[in-house]
């Protein structure tokens, strides 16, 4: 693949700021206990973790909007939270890193969805997850849909960012895309199982392997698989561009029309993958949306999700990183 010169580099990181990018989807809160293990309980057969150190981060489709904060682009987070002790640590966490709570909606009936890990030393003791996964009301349904319809016309993308906790039903699903179609933005899908075939006629649907594989009930392992795979999303889902993910094998693009193109992963040594996807969505988006065209935006996210990888834990890309390191392979 062409790469990006160094010029064109430069253009586009200054297009990154202020760009407007919708987040609609499952909001959450990963916790971290972190201690050490020094006994086993007498209670039961399992270790003591005395914690030293607790805290909370952005997750699901919050990281996403943090991860375009970080790229200096403005993030416009649509979703639900619960009315409990976690929301409050959710709202905080938005007014410390600057993101608006505008499209947070409160639901009493439903927990905020909160993932948190019991860490003991390096080794991860325990994940204890805190959710439901019940699709919301016609009412809420309600609520983030004129939410959406209100802040369009001064947006340029959406996220469309699924975890299967209840957000993103048929009906929000097709409003949405109805929506931003009307208002000419740009539509990007990170899916997961359920409804998958719903993201009908979007800018870039967004899946990985994994995910592919389930939904079209195939195993995808050599060449010509991941070339029918891409082939199979663009007649089933008619996105402009299919873009699949493929671990530490990179990405690969397909459009109607267009030559398949490959980009090997730029992970130098994989350390954690976890928010790679998140780190993808985003960037692809920011690019997409300050005039990148696809196989830059594409460049540009798989070199950031490859960054990420070489870091342990879920963090944001940052622009000065992301586009100093791109700047170097171009050389």
């Amino acid at each position: 693949m062409k790469k990006i010169n160094r010029e064109r580099l430069y253009i586009l990181k200054d297009s990154f700021r202020g760009k407007r990018i919708a987040v609609i989807g499952d909001m959450m809160l990963d916790g971290y206990y972190w201690g050490e293990v020094t006994r086993i309980s007498p209670e039961a057969p399992v270790p003591v973790v005395a914690v030293g150190e607790e805290f909370f981060r952005f997750g699901g489709a919050a990281n996403v909007a943090y991860n375009i904060l970080k790229l200096g682009a403005e993030p416009y987070p649509v979703g639900i939270t619960g009315q409990d002790n976690e929301n409050g640590i959710f709202q905080n966490l938005l007014r410390e890193a600057g993101i608006t709570s505008d499209g947070i909606i409160g639901d009493p009936g439903r927990p905020t969805t909160v993932k948190t890990r019991v860490i003991a030393g390096k080794q991860h003791v325990v994940r204890i997850d805190k959710e439901s996964k019940d699709p919301i009301g016609k009412e809420t349904e309600d609520k983030i849909l004129e939410l959406f319809a209100k802040k369009a016309p001064e947006l340029d993308a959406v996220i469309l960012q699924d975890y299967n906790k209840g957000v993103l039903t048929k009906r929000v699903i097709h409003e949405i895309i109805e929506i931003s179609l009307r208002n000419k933005l740009i539509i990007t899908v990170d899916p997961k199982f359920d409804n998958f075939f719903e993201y009908q006629g979007v800018t870039v649907f967004k899946p990985n392997r994994k995910e592919t594989e389930d939904a079209l009930g195939i195993k995808i392992r050599k060449n010509d698989e991941v070339s029918r795979a891409g082939q199979d999303l663009l007649k089933k889902l008619n996105p402009k561009y299919a873009l699949l993910t493929l671990g530490e094998a990179g990405i690969a693009l397909f459009g109607n029309g267009d030559e398949e193109i490959r980009i090997p992963t730029k992970a130098r040594k994989v350390a954690d993958v976890s928010g790679a996807g998140d780190t993808v969505i985003s960037t692809l988006t920011v690019a997409l949306s300050s005039g990148a065209d696809i196989t830059e935006a594409a460049y540009l996210a798989n070199f950031a999700g490859g960054l990420v990888c070489e870091e342990v834990g879920i963090i944001p890309i940052e622009a000065d990183l992301l586009f100093s390191e791109a700047e170097k392979d171009s050389k």
